[in-house]
């Protein structure tokens, strides 16, 4: 069993590895092309971002595919299926629509039939749904035109969720990677513990997106330097898709042999079959409930449903006082909390400490989101092994000597502290300092400019 955990690992680096590689080629053929386009009053970033990133995902996705196929233990998935293809197929359409509307913004309905060609593309080739477990009906056989239809709303709604939560640095490629991770550990457990090789393609399918997202990453924290745009959202939205499809839909539950003992035990063993029905909503919970509110709010308000706006949660928690790192860091928590919650509680349903520990943990979260201005200052003597902001503040005093500053950590710039002194913003002490082509965001594309702007006074999320 280690010999195929080491070449997942393998596939899994020289995915991430090339996609790194590829992102700063790509961030410099984006802003020669002019694929960055003006800031909208929707977006949050407050220069001129290159867009494009897609392109170097795509890269990895490629990478990985190929080296899997020259590896012994992997080989077999391309021998005995033809899904590793058909996702190839998808991911190609989809990703090509997806750079054609980064650089000339095409509309929406051409977007959504995009999707749907994609996936049926994927449907033609193989990848679909051949049947669903239902509980207290047992295993539910769909007739071709309702598997692909099916299969094609998976994948229009997992596209659009993610597109949809691609708004802040990172979110959308951090939360689609620890859903990649919970979706890795179940359905290498149904591979490799159960003996099921129907889900291999899936298992693939996990790690090599895990690789996409994290090669993808380093350059994509706030500040970002790159966004991955509707091409890189929409392919990992359509790779997530296809393994919640593949591992769904292909998986025999008579292969698993739970259907032994007692009703109520085998009421419990039924439980990893159900799963995968659930898994697919559960990795993607965080962004589906932003796409159904999104949907609503704009319906309600008289506006299309694919009309941009700024009520997104992640809009949300910037608005009640988040910061911008801490907003994606919530974001990541509910979304592991969710995704690895439901593997957990699959893998260990009888087990009352699994539903306890996911509300202890729903409890901090609730916390976390009622504290926004909280952030937490290291000690003195662990100062220089953080970032900056989590470093008190000094100031120079009337005497010439630094006093800490222990105010509100995180109240704004230029608001009083409890003793009335005036915080200043340390974006106010510096001098402008132009930048090459090297400059934050790839501001520079369009001439020098400041590198420290004054985000107090912006007021246009992303």
């Amino acid at each position: 069993m280690g010999q195929p955990v080491r070449d997942y690992l393998l596939t899994l680096c020289v995915t991430a590895a090339v996609t790194y590689l590829l992102t700063g080629p790509v961030r410099k053929f984006a802003i020669a092309i002019g694929a960055m386009p003006a800031i909208r009053a929707r977006d949050v970033h407050r220069e001129p971002t290159p867009r494009l990133g897609g392109i170097a995902m795509f890269g990895g996705l490629c990478a990985g595919l190929i080296v899997a196929d020259h590896l012994f233990n992997l080989n077999s998935v391309f021998e005995l299926s033809n899904e590793p293809r058909a996702l190839l197929s998808g991911a190609a359409l989809i990703w090509l629509i997806g750079v054609l509307d980064d650089k000339f913004e095409i509309d929406a309905l051409i977007k959504l039939g995009g999707q749907m060609i994609a996936a049926a593309v994927m449907v033609i080739q193989g990848l679909t749904i051949l049947w669903l477990p239902i509980p207290g009906v047992g295993t539910v056989a769909l007739t071709q035109w309702q598997g692909t239809l099916l299969t094609v709303a998976l994948v229009v709604i997992t596209i659009n969720a993610v597109n949809f939560v691609d708004g802040l640095d990172g979110l959308a490629a951090g939360m689609v990677c620890i859903a990649s991770a919970a979706f890795f550990l179940y359905t290498y457990r149904l591979w490799y513990g159960y003996g099921i090789e129907a889900a291999a393609p899936a298992t693939l399918f996990a790690a090599i997106l895990m690789g996409m997202c994290l090669g993808f990453l380093p350059h994509n924290m706030h500040p970002a330097r790159i966004f991955m745009g509707d091409s890189g959202s929409m392919l990992i939205g359509l790779v997530l898709a296809a393994g919640a499809i593949s591992v769904t839909g292909q998986v025999d539950p008579d292969a698993m042999k739970l259907f032994e003992g007692s009703e109520r035990q085998a009421t419990h063993a039924m439980l990893p079959v159900f799963i995968p029905l659930l898994l697919p909503l559960t990795i993607i919970a965080i962004p589906a409930a932003d796409l159904v509110l999104a949907i609503v709010r704009r319906t309600w308000n008289g506006q299309s449903p694919f009309a941009a706006d700024r009520g997104h949660l992640h809009h949300r928690l910037l608005e009640i006082g988040h910061s911008h790192s801490r907003s994606v860091l919530i974001m990541y928590f509910w979304s592991a909390l969710i995704a690895f919650g439901a593997v957990g509680y699959s893998v260990h349903s009888a087990s009352l400490w699994i539903v306890l520990v996911i509300v202890g943990l729903s409890a901090v979260g609730l916390v976390l989101l009622l504290m926004p201005r909280f952030t937490p200052r290291a000690p003195r003597w662990a100062e220089s092994f953080v970032p900056p902001r989590y470093r008190r503040r000094r100031h120079v005093g009337d005497e010439g000597h630094a006093d800490d500053e222990e105010g509100a950590p995180g109240a704004p710039y230029g608001q009083h502290g409890p003793e009335g002194s005036q915080m200043t913003s340390p974006v106010a002490d510096r001098a402008p300092v132009s930048v090459g082509v090297s400059g934050v965001n790839g501001a520079t594309a369009i001439g020098p400019r400041s590198r420290f702007t004054d985000r107090d006074h912006a007021d246009s999320p992303r």
